[in-house]
């Protein structure tokens, strides 16, 4: 018997509580980021969360034992969700450079317009988080800079982006996208959805190449003959002012 309610087998075992406990969890978590961002991480007790949710101390501990699991569980869903999210898009075989950046954009705003809470409360409480947490959530910074990054990069090289400082353009992109959770306020006149991809249009307008800039190959040769298109007109003023 035992071993069939560790399995689930009557109903009762753990598949059955894993849901429970996982909604726990969620509201918990809510919870805790709304304090963090009402009285700031250092200003928040475990008891504070307690009282919000509901539960005893003792009875808070069966879910998270300190602030810092509070804080490691927002760093998973806000920065580390992110950056895993835009590599499945950047991995994207069938998607073009502009489609992917799109996309990107598009998921990137998405998801701060969603949680904007834990997005507000990692950026206020960055310089007081316990180091190792601080490395994770610079860590996947870094790897969602990288992400946009690389796809600027595949951009230019096919020549339907404007040659440019990808990286200066990618925290371009992604600050406009942060900044998200900042001013959008979601109601049912104003959802996330039109917001996302007028950003994304946005983002693809400030990289795009024009049409006529454009190589007919994304090949050396193709940059040649923009080269080639250069020349030609500057020889037509030079031979203009002679």
């Amino acid at each position: 018997m035992t071993e069939d309610v560790e399995r689930g087998g009557n109903g009762r075992g753990p598949r059955k509580q894993a849901p429970r406990r996982k909604l726990m969890m969620s509201e918990i978590l809510e919870k805790a980021m709304q304090l963090f961002a009402e009285r700031g991480y250092e200003g928040t007790t475990l008891q504070d969360v307690a009282d919000a949710v509901g539960l005893s101390r003792p009875n808070l501990y069966n879910y998270v034992r300190s602030k810092e699991e509070l804080l490691v569980a927002m760093v998973e869903a806000t920065s580390q969700e992110a950056a895993l999210t835009l590599r499945a898009v950047r991995e994207r075989v069938d998607l073009e450079p502009a489609e992917k950046l799109r996309t990107l954009v598009h998921t990137l705003v998405m998801q701060r317009a969603e949680q904007p809470a834990q997005f507000r409360t990692l950026d206020r409480s960055e310089q007081s988080l316990p180091a190792e947490i601080a490395e994770r959530h610079l860590d996947s910074r870094r790897a969602v800079l990288r992400e946009v990054t690389t796809v600027l990069d595949e951009g230019v090289t096919a020549g339907v982006f404007r040659p440019l400082d990808s990286r200066i353009t990618a925290l371009s992109i992604i600050g406009m996208c942060n900044w998200v959770a900042w001013w959008f306020h979601p109601a049912p006149a104003h959802p996330a959805e039109p917001v996302a991809e007028q950003i994304a249009a946005n983002a693809l307008a400030m990289v795009a190449q024009v049409d006529e800039r454009r190589p007919t190959a994304p090949t050396p040769l193709g940059a040649v003959a923009l080269l080639q298109q250069d020349l030609d007109y500057l020889a037509r003023l030079l031979r203009e002012e002679s």
